[in-house]
């Protein structure tokens, strides 16, 4: 099992100082980063991304709670407190685990379990394919969607994110072109690096230079295929 990334955000050094003295006892987790408030922890999450956030509730100035709502992408978090008052709001921010401070090392290995289930779980849903009968949940912004697979007919690489195309709208995925391609259907197919086009949408096909392919969808947009996938495309097509 790969290394579990753990950021810890506590303002207390002696509370820091014990978390990673518990930590020890699992070499399976590694942690890349602490930071004492709020705003410093957001910086490192955001910068190193980890898969575990072991964060204090009471700090000074902005809370644990504000610090996850700051993020876009949250890690499965465990809250450290030593407040008991806290624990039901924890838990409508989808902390996995609430820890008493101080921690004892049973109650501390418990959450282990927990978190490597959960890590789990997210690795064998990751692996799986979406069918093109599925629905997807698509949110960009206050704008929300519930899409048919079989209804989106483009995948475009927009930076760091990808732009979704369905059904004369467009939205922008937190996902790489890459994430998503490895769970599309067999309906998918990537025609070149920057996108990714529904087959069952193509209008036309056409010769182009170099060996490359140009096909017209069913809006009319034209999506070159690359020389490398071209080949693989007319095997897919019988063509």
């Amino acid at each position: 099992m790969e290394k579990i990334k753990t950021i810890i955000v506590e303002d207390s050094r002696l509370a820091r100082n014990e978390l990673k003295e518990l930590i020890k006892s699992f070499p399976e987790i590694e942690v890349i980063g602490e930071a004492d408030n709020v705003d410093s922890g957001y910086e490192l999450i955001t910068a190193k991304q980890p898969d575990l956030l072991f964060l204090d509730i009471n700090m000074p100035e902005k809370d644990g709670f504000e610090l996850l709502e700051m993020l876009d992408n949250v890690p499965i978090t465990v809250f450290t407190t030593a407040f008991d008052e806290y624990a039901l709001k924890s838990f409508e921010y989808n902390a996995l685990d609430y820890l008493m401070k101080p921690v004892s090392p049973n109650r501390f290995a418990k959450a282990i379990e927990k978190i490597k289930q959960k890590l789990q779980e997210r690795v064998i849903k990751a692996e799986q394919k979406v069918e093109i009968s599925n629905q997807i949940f698509i949110k960009d912004g206050e704008k929300c969607w519930l899409v048919k697979v079989a209804d989106i007919y483009l995948f475009e690489v927009d930076g760091n994110y990808t732009k979704v195309f369905f059904n004369n709208q467009k939205a922008i995925l937190n996902k790489s072109l890459n994430q998503i391609d490895k769970k599309l259907p067999e309906d998918f197919f990537r025609a070149n690096r920057n996108q990714i086009i529904n087959i069952n949408y193509i209008k036309n096909i056409d010769l182009w230079f170099s060996g490359n392919l140009l096909v017209q969808l069913k809006d009319d947009q034209k999506i070159e295929i690359s020389r490398r996938q071209s080949s693989l495309f007319k095997e897919k097509m019988s063509l």
